[in-house]
């Protein structure tokens, strides 16, 4: 924005300047070829005083003494005396006929010619030519003059443009950086006032939705704070009933994967709780290869217990860290896992590598058949007892994804589909913060 106003005033100012310059320059260029014509003239009026072409016998004709080129014609227009052309021009001619002053330039020369009377009648005509180089001289220095005013001018408005520049662009850049605060979840900024009217009510209407936002979220968080910590008591009850279902003698084969499934749920709502007390905070680096072996942690002994195998690797992930919550991370993979289980077939493969632009991928990958129907209609929330498909899981995992700055996508549809997990990588954290980031990403905290 900054370069653009700049350039426009400077575009604007020189061209004010290039069009008010250029007519004055061709003026003042003929102002002084006029003056310099008419002082020629008054020289060669005043050489007429001092000649007489109508005197008798063979004297010569006298003329005085001068810089320029000065010529006497006669009548008929033949050179009687003095350096001039043998023969009248036009000029002279001119001169000769009317009786009246002419000048002009002949030869990049000036000219001027005077007529000679004689008891009132023209007898010849008296011609001046002198160089010109004195008017070039003076519309030279004037031209000089006039550029170095001009660039003096743009110069003058470029300073102008900058500082115009600076006020207008700093409270848009102000503005820009309140809008990805909010962007970020920190309803807590406040543009200040500029003194522009047109920014200031940019800014008051920033503000005006950063409270609406505010109490929109406060109200959505309060509500799955509410709606967890209600899940949680009937979900205690039922752990309770199946464990007691667990210690009969002969306890249901349904009863394990039952247990699991309570995990699972008890996993889940304590990781959307977090989510919904979490207030906006700096993202910490996250181990990439911590959150693989929680993930194997997870759900190796539940893909074993259902006769599938989890298989978790790595290529070229060593060391990389990646920027996040390890919870919500975690939850994020969990759901992907619980699909492939669910829909697909075969090995789960759980992969992360290195890919471009600073990204972490985490591939989750089954042997099943694949998506049917449009890539982009599995993450669409559906939800009733015709909803079918994958309800509202790979919904909410994108919706996770993009909280902590993440992508997730279906890159391969079928055979053998895909999910994809782009995490931003970090730096790694200090060594003497390691041993504390990693104790947080195994043991994670309260809901």
């Amino acid at each position: 924005m900054r370069r653009r106003v700049v350039l426009a005033i400077v575009l604007v100012a020189a061209a004010s300047v290039v069009l008010f310059a250029l007519p004055l320059a061709i003026a003042v260029r003929q102002n002084y070829r006029d003056d310099e014509l008419l002082r020629l003239q008054r020289d060669a009026v005043a050489a007429t005083r001092q000649i007489d072409i109508g005197q008798g016998g063979g004297d010569p004709i006298e003329v005085p003494a001068t810089a320029d080129d000065l010529a006497v014609y006669s009548r008929a227009g033949r050179r009687l005396t003095g350096e001039g052309p043998a023969r009248a021009g036009a000029l002279v001619s001119d001169v000769i006929r009317t009786g009246r002053i002419e000048d002009g330039q002949e030869d990049g020369r000036l000219v001027a010619a005077v007529p000679l009377v004689t008891a009132e009648r023209v007898t010849g005509a008296v011609r001046v030519a002198r160089s010109d180089a004195r008017v070039t001289s003076r519309v030279r220095r004037a031209w000089l003059a006039l550029s170095g005013l001009a660039a003096l001018v743009i110069a003058l408005a470029a300073i102008a443009a900058v500082q115009i520049a600076r006020r207008l662009a700093r409270p848009v850049e102000q503005l820009a950086r309140v809008a990805r605060r909010l962007g970020e979840g920190d309803f807590t900024v406040t543009p200040a006032r500029s003194g522009v009217t047109e920014l200031d009510a940019v800014g008051e209407a920033l503000d005006v939705t950063a409270r609406r936002l505010d109490e929109l979220l406060s109200r959505e968080r309060a509500f799955s704070a509410d709606a967890s910590h209600q899940l949680r008591t009937p979900l205690a009850a039922l752990r309770i009933e199946l464990e007691a279902m667990a210690l009969r003698p002969e306890p249901p084969p349904e009863l394990g994967p039952a247990l699991a499934q309570v995990d699972r749920l008890q996993e889940t709502i304590d990781t959307l709780l977090a989510v919904a007390r979490d207030a906006p905070r700096p993202r910490s680096p996250i181990s990439v290869r911590a959150l693989l072996e929680q993930v194997e942690v997870r759900w190796g002994e539940r893909l074993d217990a259902v006769g599938r195998a989890l298989r978790v690797a790595s290529t070229g992930t060593d060391g990389l860290h990646a920027t996040g919550s390890s919870t919500v991370l975690l939850e994020i993979l969990s759901i992907l896992v619980a699909n492939a289980v669910e829909h697909g077939a075969g090995t789960v493969s759980v992969t992360a590598r290195d890919a471009p632009s600073r990204w972490v991928a985490i591939d989750v990958e089954d042997e099943g058949p694949g998506v049917e129907g449009p890539v982009q209609a599995v993450f669409e929330r559906r939800v009733g007892a015709d909803a079918g498909g994958h309800g509202i899981g790979l919904a909410l995992a994108r919706s996770l994804a993009e909280a902590e700055g993440a992508r997730l996508s279906l890159t391969r549809a079928r055979p053998r589909p895909v999910f994809t997990l782009l995490i931003q990588q970090a730096q790694p954290p200090p060594a003497s913060d390691a041993a504390r980031l990693a104790r947080a990403e195994v043991e994670p905290g309260p809901p």
